[in-house]
């Protein structure tokens, strides 16, 4: 019994680890899309996500039934809380992947993004790929070291974000109003994959350590 328990709540984390690896191809397939102007691939980022929804409903249904039936305590109650939230983050996570990838859907066949930012938006979809596959070490292993690592490339995308958001203000800017308002929601949708990354981070923490999850 105790080893089914066990395993129950290590399906758990083996399915948080499956999402960020679905997350991570969401956003490196979406930044592609953005800077290729593929619809194709984009269509297929906005299609991909129904998976990422349905293993945040089947781990939020599972911890649930683990917390009725089990009574965790301690570590595992925490566990088993922390997991329902680290994954509504991932598949927040997903959903900005989408909003990136139905932008250029949008706005295809025209580019979403001027020609002489796409190196902007290359560092941040670098950027965010590593976030991902650093929350997913951090996820499989709890080691809270990477946490660091985490804040690291969250700040390069808010720093990244800060200069967009300068260049769109900018009295050099010479695309227009719509175009301003395209470049400042994606680079927003990026400094929120970050964000979220953070969130995740913490949660871990808060599950090994026992420390008050802090925001």
């Amino acid at each position: 019994m105790r080893e089914d328990y066990s395993n129950q709540l290590e399906s758990i984390t083996q399915d948080l680890i499956v999402m960020t690896a679905l997350v991570g191809t969401a956003i490196t397939e979406a930044t592609q899309a953005l800077l290729e102007d593929n619809l194709e691939l984009a269509q297929s980022v906005i299609e991909s996500d129904s998976r990422i929804n349905d293993l945040n409903v089947g781990i939020e249904e599972r911890c649930f039934r683990i917390a009725a039936l089990q009574a965790p305590v301690a570590t595992d109650l925490r566990l088993v809380m922390g997991s329902i939230k680290i994954a509504t983050s991932l598949e927040r996570m997903g959903d900005l992947a989408v909003h990136i990838a139905k932008q250029v859907r949008l706005r295809y066949p025209n580019p979403s993004i001027p020609t002489e930012l796409a190196g902007t938006f290359r560092e941040m979809g670098a950027s965010a790929q590593k976030i991902i596959a650093a929350t997913g070490r951090v996820i499989e292993t709890r080691d809270t070291d990477l946490a660091d690592e985490i804040k690291s490339y969250d700040d390069t995308l808010d720093r990244l974000h800060r200069e967009l958001f300068t260049a769109v203000l900018s009295d050099d800017w010479a695309h227009g109003v719509e175009a301003a308002i395209d470049v400042t929601l994606l680079s927003r949708f990026f400094e929120r994959f970050g964000d979220h990354a953070v969130t995740v981070a913490r949660r871990v923490i808060h599950i090994v350590t026992g420390e008050p999850y802090t925001k």
